[in-house]
């Protein structure tokens, strides 16, 4: 199988790595890929120019197109490229409305019994700050409808925080709401889905605040680690009974089967599980941590997803801990600066692997080009044994300005 990834992050990379190591496939490209990926397998294309990925396929005679981010799902990639027979893993625009319209999944989630936290809706700007000048108990979640790459969440402590929030995040007719703020631990579950069956992947754990005891704004994700103890059996049960599988029914029957993967960011309480959003790919850094643990060929569950045949095979992990962090640049997720030189990645440890993220190759050398730059990831017997080791080589990579959080896993250690 010849595969192109679409996508220039930590998780393309890291898709292209596992079908590259796994034998899936010895011809991987990625467009437009990133630093971290060989010259000859990256693709001079943007992942919203639809016309020239298909030309692409078509010279390159590739079997399958593995599509990374959210937004061109949204904008209906996934529809352009069947309407040309072309295979592609990832849901239809309308079935993409689960990540890109908030409130669209909410619905879904009421409709279908899904358990979720209650919300209120506003029409505009206008209608929120009203709202706020009625809040009496803070914190409140604030959620834009639409696509905002991670940073469409508010969580604000008291009222002038939400003021800074709204007037920084929010357009004048945004579609937005407010929901309760639960209290508890977030876990993610990552479901391979083929439109009517899905297979969970291993549980894992974002951190997506900026600094260390889950301090700051919202990032994109600042690291993750796999398997989240806090997702005991009984508990992936219920999520699989409760939520995903009522998920992908639903669509069903709404008209819009969900081919894919179905991401569901949770909250675990004292009084239960309840979905936080649903996100409609793979998370990012999530598969980071996730892929290091697969059993198998990747290939091989993708093929069955988009056949309709997921029902006819099984997915294991290794009984082993993952755990990625992520380096950014000074000043993430506000303003920062691109083009550092990065040094030391070839004087890491062979069981130390870097997903490339915000980077790009000139002359031979690498430099920053994001706000998330790089994805070191590490695997162990238990996850001290890979945090630890993780956290001894990390300090081996220096460009200016680089940070990253020193706690990731805290919760599960």
């Amino acid at each position: 199988m010849k595969y192109l990834i679409v996508g220039s992050g930590g998780r393309e990379h890291a898709l292209a790595w596992r079908l590259s190591t796994d034998g899936s496939s010895d011809e991987v490209y990625v467009t437009p890929g990133n630093g971290g990926i060989k010259e000859k397998l990256r693709v001079g294309i943007s992942a919203d120019d639809f016309e020239g990925i298909a030309g692409f396929v078509k010279e390159k005679n590739i079997d399958m197109v593995i599509v990374g981010p959210e937004a061109p799902l949204s904008a209906g990639i996934a529809d352009y490229l069947e309407e040309r027979n072309i295979q592609v893993f990832g849901p239809s625009k309308k079935a993409a409305r689960l990540e890109s319209s908030k409130l669209f999944a909410k619905q879904i989630m009421n409709k279908y019994n899904i358990p979720t936290c209650n919300h209120k809706e506003f029409a505009n700007k206008e209608e929120l700050l009203k709202y706020i000048d009625t809040v009496d108990n803070y914190p409140i979640v604030i959620k834009l409808d639409g696509l905002a790459a991670g940073k469409g969440v508010g969580i604000p402590e008291h009222r002038d925080e939400a003021l800074k929030f709204i007037s920084k995040m929010v357009k004048e007719n945004d579609k937005v709401f407010v929901e309760d703020h639960l209290v508890g631990e977030e876990a993610s579950i990552l479901g391979i889905c083929d439109g009517n069956n899905v297979k969970m992947l291993v549980p894992s754990q974002d951190h997506k605040r900026i600094f260390d005891g889950d301090k700051g704004p919202n990032t994109g994700g600042m690291g993750a680690y796999a398997p989240a103890p806090v997702m005991t059996d009984e508990r992936l049960d219920f999520v699989y009974k409760k939520i995903m599988k009522p998920a992908v029914d639903g669509m069903k029957k709404e008209g819009i089967p969900f081919k894919g993967v179905l991401y569901a960011g949770l909250m675990i309480t004292d009084d239960g599980i309840s979905v936080l959003e649903f996100n409609v790919r793979f998370g990012d850094p999530e598969i980071q941590a996730v892929l290091p643990l697969l059993e198998g060929r990747l290939g091989d569950i993708i093929e069955a997803a988009v056949k309709g045949s997921l029902d006819k095979i099984d997915i294991f992990f290794k009984n082993k801990h993952s755990i990625t962090v992520v380096m950014s640049s000074g000043g993430y997720p506000g303003g920062y600066e691109k083009g550092k030189e990065i040094r030391g990645l070839d004087d890491l440890s062979d069981d130390i692997i870097v997903f490339h993220a915000g980077t790009k190759k000139e002359n031979g050398r690498c430099y920053t080009n994001g706000g998330r730059v790089l994805n070191v990831t590490c695997t162990g017997d238990t996850l001290k044994d890979a945090r630890d080791r993780l956290y001894s080589e990390i300090n081996k990579i220096h460009f200016d300005g680089a940070f990253f959080r020193k706690d990731i896993a805290y919760r599960a250690l």
